[in-house]
């Protein structure tokens, strides 16, 4: 089974990274890989079309980016 994003580990302070941001980003761009992932194959096993979860998710995303959607 692969190992989830959640369990591997950020880069410390010392390995001359500049900023959480940057340390965290490997990481949060897996996860958010991985959620997309899961999301088009529950979207598939429930008989939606890959493309039809594509852009359900895209349009959650552009929602979730609208100011005041929070």
């Amino acid at each position: 089974m692969p190992m989830l994003a959640s369990s591997q580990s950020i880069a410390p302070p010392k390995d001359h990274i500049v900023t959480a941001q940057e340390a965290l980003e490997p990481l949060f761009l897996q996860i958010e890989a991985e959620a997309e992932l899961r999301m088009i194959s529950a979207a598939l096993k429930a008989g939606w079309s890959a493309e039809d979860a594509v852009t359900a998710i895209d349009e959650l995303r552009r929602t979730e980016l609208l100011p005041g959607n929070r």
